[in-house]
């Protein structure tokens, strides 16, 4: 299989003055990534005494190879905090006027757009005519298409569930949330504010407050389809390593799903366009693109005990529960189990690490080397 990181090693460094830091940090990392670069340990196996060295991982959120682990325990976790209700994804997409000032100042954007979209639905669910009280939601900050084109968004999920009155739960019916033309409205206004208060406002144009944003609201069921499919996006970015089918004369081939017919689509791209797209989505430095609000903050997780406890198991229709609630201890989520060692590929028992390689000393401080194929094109790849 090849792997990003494959990709990175002989083009990634003829990049470099066109990179952010950030950016060069990144490729730095995945190009390292499982090499003896960052060292590694050797297991011997007890059984049949055969011996195994494993280079170290680099770690890096954006590293499709380091994540998979980190993803499944996010998962399992975000699945034992699931309501009894059904749930709603609600998408708020950054139109395309605004894109170009979220590349160049993503923290910015991407905090107001995290605020307006949360902040537009709680206000809209607070109507007596919708859920009529407080909402929790989960959003999750996405940055690509399929076939990593810079389109950034955010995936929300929400329980059709409010706390009315700070006594009173109510379960919408599932199919419907709110109506997406008065949200996106609510959500556009909302932007607006916050922007204008920026020294950014005066680059956006004006058509930009005239034209509808978009704001997509489905049914997903009992959420756990949704998490599902929100998961891998949290802990890397834009593609995984098995849509690589593979790279020729500096010509990248990757596969995607086509999101309106559905069927599998093949983009080849030179490697240079490649780089530039995956480095439009590397996030700045320490930035949180999971966010919770409302009912499903880590501050309310009590309150998600008390609703268990009185919620109906299979809700089908819209109903109004009241009950006199005592205080409930916020639950605890035992994290999944993780692997003792790695197991011998020879008879499949557990190996025990006998040694630790550190890795070498740099030469030099860590700028990447320079691209020898730089004056002369991109080398040739098998």
């Amino acid at each position: 299989m090849i792997t990003l990181g494959a990709v990175v090693r002989p083009y990634g460094a003829a990049f470099g003055a066109r990179m952010t830091a950030g950016q060069q940090q990144v490729l730095r990392a995945i190009a390292q990534c499982r090499t003896a670069a960052l060292g590694g340990q050797v297991s011997t196996c007890p059984a049949c005494a055969s011996t195994q060295y494993r280079s170290h991982s680099c770690r890096n959120r954006h590293c499709p190879t380091c994540q998979q682990n980190a993803a499944r325990t996010w998962l399992a976790q975000q699945q034992a905090l699931l309501l009894p209700v059904p749930y709603v994804l609600v998408t708020f997409t950054l139109p395309a006027q605004l894109r170009a000032i979220a590349r160049q100042q993503p923290t910015r954007i991407y905090n107001l757009l995290f605020r307006a979209s949360a902040a537009a639905l709680q206000q809209l669910a607070l109507d007596p005519r919708f859920l009529g009280g407080l909402i929790g939601m989960l959003g999750v900050l996405q940055t690509w298409t399929r076939d990593l084109r810079y389109h950034p968004h955010i995936h929300s999920l929400v329980p059709a569930l409010s706390l009315v009155a700070g006594t009173t739960w109510r379960v919408g019916r599932g199919t419907f949330l709110v109506h997406a033309k008065p949200l996106a409205q609510l959500f556009r206004a909302k932007f607006r504010a916050a922007l204008r208060r920026t020294s950014s406002y005066g680059a956006v144009p004006t058509a930009t407050w005239l034209t509808p944003w978009i704001i997509n609201c489905r049914p997903v069921g009992s959420g756990a389809a949704a998490l599902k499919y929100l998961a891998p996006y949290i802990f890397r970015i834009a593609l995984s390593n098995n849509r690589i089918e593979y790279v020729v004369n500096g010509q990248i081939t990757f596969r995607y799903t086509d999101a309106a017919t559905r069927q599998t689509q093949h983009l080849t791209l030179p490697v240079a366009t490649f780089i530039h797209r995956f480095l439009a989505h590397v996030l700045p430095k320490g930035f949180v693109k999971v966010r919770s609000y409302g009912l499903l903050r880590v501050g309310n997780r009590h309150l998600l005990a008390q609703a268990r406890a009185v919620l109906n198991p299979q809700p089908t229709t819209a109903s109004v529960m009241t009950a006199t609630m005592p205080p409930t201890p916020t639950p605890t989520l035992a994290l999944p189990a993780r692997p003792a060692g790695c197991v011998c590929p020879s008879c499949g028992q557990p190996m025990h690490r006998i040694r630790t390689i550190a890795p070498p000393p740099p030469a030099r401080p860590v700028p990447m080397t320079p691209c020898i194929h730089a004056s002369r094109g991109p080398p040739r790849c098998p």
